[in-house]
């Protein structure tokens, strides 16, 4: 509760703030990417470090003290930035990607942890590999209608009882964050960050279901596929192994909490709401300015999920082992990233001008015609790291930034951006925000889950080739 207060007094205040007689109004300071070396991305570097050997190397260290370390290397980001190009250019750059960026994505988050967890679907069935195999196709297909989030903290719960009597057990999961916190949610903007921005930037709602169902459809299956196999081969393997006594029973599967549907339904309509209403009004915060149809949004959210605690049965939530401390994890880490990404994403949008240049210019032919398979891998390899959201937008600046070419003419380029952005979260557990927080509450469930390479050991076998075969067939 104390996380949700803060949070809830953050908004108030935030809100109180925007109030235009209380607006405070700067010219904003864009930072000069095409100046900057790639020495400014060595925050982030060490950041994204920290996250993978943390838990490996200084187990207790890194579960005492995560976000002091955090905040090191968000020091060691806006304090350079302050003294190179000024404090109003810092703040400018740190106040936008954490007011326009972060608070809109972690109040999202915070509302799809919150309502979820009062959902209990409660009961236990065996963790058969077909069982396994249709809860990932449901929650696949739940992605792309809630969200990655929404479909993954409904059903991360049920998936980790029917296999807790399984002596392994962690490849379940990681498939999961694969099919459900990732792939699944391809084919509405409601499905992943990225799309929703391309929603907001004037791609049309039901466009990336016409144009990226075939390639979804194909990795999609292809991945659920292998783990067909793979959960056969680790089941008739488990035969043999000594007996682990079930801690819950199977019993018939009933859905309580059903009060929260509606207000999953509501988080929807606000996110709808915020791109359909246009008022025209915008406040200004220090130079960053902030349109009302997203602070009434983010309002929205919050009393949702405030109304979440107070109509959810405490015994549900106890039932599903709901606390804070993965949503607080997440929003702490997040945070860091959203800061250390900040000089990273200057010198991506600086393009052929900035000291990513061979990189950009990658993504082109020597005509200058876009070259699909290569915006497929950029977009992907740089999600797979970056917050898959401002990377998506990048490129879609890159590739011309107007909606209506891109959807027609260049509508195999978006697609390629799209496809790439969302599937390609899945490579690692800062990809996709799903992916760690499913990664956090497995790990307080005693699922053994693999450290951050370990992790891109399972996504690099299983994911790139299945990638490769994909960026062939459908964006070469």
């Amino acid at each position: 509760m104390r996380f949700a207060a803060a949070l809830t007094a953050g908004a108030v205040v935030a809100v109180a703030t925007l109030l235009p007689g209380v607006a405070l109004a700067a010219e904003p300071h864009a930072l000069p990417g095409e100046t900057m070396s790639l020495w400014w991305a060595l925050p982030f570097a060490g950041l994204l470090l920290s996250i993978a050997t943390g838990p490996l190397l200084f187990h207790h260290v890194w579960e005492h003290h995560y976000g002091k370390i955090t905040l090191l290397w968000a020091a060691l980001t806006v304090v350079p930035l302050a003294v190179a190009f000024g404090i109003p250019s810092a703040t400018d750059a740190v106040l936008h990607a954490l007011l326009t960026e972060y608070m809109s994505f972690i109040i999202l988050l915070f509302a799809l942890f919150t309502i979820s967890g009062g959902i209990l679907v409660a009961g236990n069935i065996h963790g058969t590999p077909l069982v396994n195999a249709g809860l990932l196709l449901i929650g696949a297909i739940l992605a792309s209608v809630i969200g990655t989030t929404g479909a993954s903290m409904i059903l991360i719960r049920p998936i980790l009882r029917a296999n807790d009597d399984r002596p392994f057990n962690a490849h379940v999961v990681i498939f999961f964050i694969f099919l459900v916190s990732n792939i699944g949610g391809s084919l509405t903007p409601l499905g992943d960050p990225p799309l929703f921005v391309g929603f907001l930037r004037g791609v049309d709602f039901f466009w990336t279901a016409a144009n990226l169902y075939q390639e979804t459809l194909f990795v999609g299956g292809l991945v659920l596929a292998v783990f067909l196999v793979m959960d056969i081969i680790v089941h008739r393997r488990e035969a043999g192994a000594p007996k682990i006594k079930d801690p819950t029973p199977d019993t018939k599967v009933r859905i309580r909490g059903l009060a929260n549907l509606p207000l999953l339904a509501g988080v929807i309509g606000a996110i709808l709401l915020s791109a359909t209403w246009q008022p025209g009004v915008a406040f200004s915060v220090q130079g960053v300015s902030l349109e009302l149809q997203n602070l009434v949004r983010d309002v929205i959210i919050v009393a949702l999920a405030l109304l979440s605690l107070a109509v959810s049965s405490k015994s549900h939530r106890q039932a599903n082992n709901f606390h804070w401390e993965p949503i607080s994890e997440v929003a702490k880490l997040f945070a860091g990233i959203f800061i250390c990404i900040v000089p990273v994403i200057a010198i991506l949008r600086a393009g052929p001008d900035g000291a990513l240049a061979p990189l950009v210019s990658l993504v082109s032919s020597p005509t200058g015609e876009p070259n699909d398979l290569a915006y497929f891998w950029m977009t992907g390899a740089l999600s797979s790291f970056l917050d898959n959201a401002p990377t998506y937008l990048v490129f879609f600046e890159l590739a011309g930034g107007e909606p209506q070419y891109l959807m027609t003419s260049l509508a195999s380029t978006l697609a390629a951006i799209s496809a790439g952005a969302v599937f390609m979260g899945a490579n690692t557990y800062i990809g996709n925000a799903p992916n760690f927080m499913v990664y956090a509450i497995a790990r307080h469930r005693g699922v053994k889950m693999p450290g951050f390479f370990g992790y891109m050991a399972w996504s690099g076998a299983v994911l790139i080739p299945i990638f490769l075969i994909a960026g062939i067939l459908f964006f070469r």
